[in-house]
C-alpha cells in the first residue's frame, strides 16, 4: 500500500483525470492501470516459478538482485529532484477509451514487471503450495490494494489537489517517505 500511495505517473494521471473529468474518469483510469497488472504477474510468476524450480541459488540471486534493485530506486529517488505537478487540463476523453489507456500504459511500462520480480520473491508464503498460484495471489492482492488506492484519490482529487498546491514542503516529505519505503522493503527481501 505504501507503494502505491506514492507519487508516481500512474497515481498522478489519476489525479490528473479526476480533477479534470470527474470521479468517475479517474476510476475508469484507476481500473485500466489495475488490469494490466495481470500481465506483469503472470510474466514474474511463470519466469520466476521457473527459475525456482532449477535452484535455490538462483532463487536467492533472484532476491539479492531484487533488493539491490530496490535500493538503487532509492538512490535514483535521493538523487533526484521529484515534484508532484498536476497539469490544470487535460483532455476529455471517453470512459472506455480511459479504460483502455490505463491499461496499455501499465503494460507498456517495465518498470512495473522489474519491480514485482525484485519484490514479489520475497513475499512468497508457502513451501508447499504451487509458486505460480503464490504469485498469482499476490498480484491479485496487489491489484486490490491498487484499485483501492486509486479510486480514494479519484473521489478525494479536489482536496488531494489543494493540499499539493498549499504545501511546497509536501514533495521533500514523499521523496524521504519513497526512500524509506524502497530501503525497508530491500532489508525485508534480504532476511525474508
Amino acid at each position: 500500500m505504501l507503494l502505491t500511495i506514492m507519487p508516481g505517473p500512474d497515481i498522478i494521471y489519476v489525479l490528473v483525470q479526476s480533477i479534470t473529468n470527474g470521479k468517475k474518469y479517474g476510476i475508469a483510469t484507476s481500473l485500466g492501470l489495475v488490469t494490466g497488472i495481470i500481465i506483469h504477474t503472470s510474466l514474474v510468476a511463470f519466469g520466476v516459478s521457473a527459475i525456482i524450480k532449477q535452484s535455490d541459488y538462483l532463487f536467492l540471486a533472484i532476491k539479492l538482485l531484487g533488493a539491490l534493485y530496490l535500493m538503487y530506486l532509492a538512490y535514483l529517488t535521493y538523487k533526484s529532484n521529484e515534484e508532484v505537478l498536476l497539469a490544470t487540463k487535460a483532455e476529455k476523453k471517453g470512459l472506455l477509451k480511459l479504460f483502455k489507456q490505463g491499461f496499455i500504459m501499465n503494460v507498456l511500462n517495465p518498470k512495473v514487471s522489474i519491480f514485482f520480480l525484485a519484490f514479489f520473491p520475497g513475499f512468497l508464503f508457502s513451501e508447499t503450495q504451487s509458486t505460480v498460484a503464490q504469485f498469482y495471489v499476490l498480484g491479485a492482492l496487489f491489484m486490490v490494494q491498487a484499485l483501492l488506492i486509486f479510486s480514494v484519490v479519484s473521489i478525494l482529487s479536489g482536496n488531494f489537489a489543494a493540499y499539493i498546491k498549499k504545501h511546497p514542503t509536501f514533495n521533500s516529505k514523499i521523496k524521504w517517505f519513497k526512500i524509506l519505503v524502497f530501503v525497508g522493503i530491500a532489508i525485508f527481501i534480504v532476511f525474508s
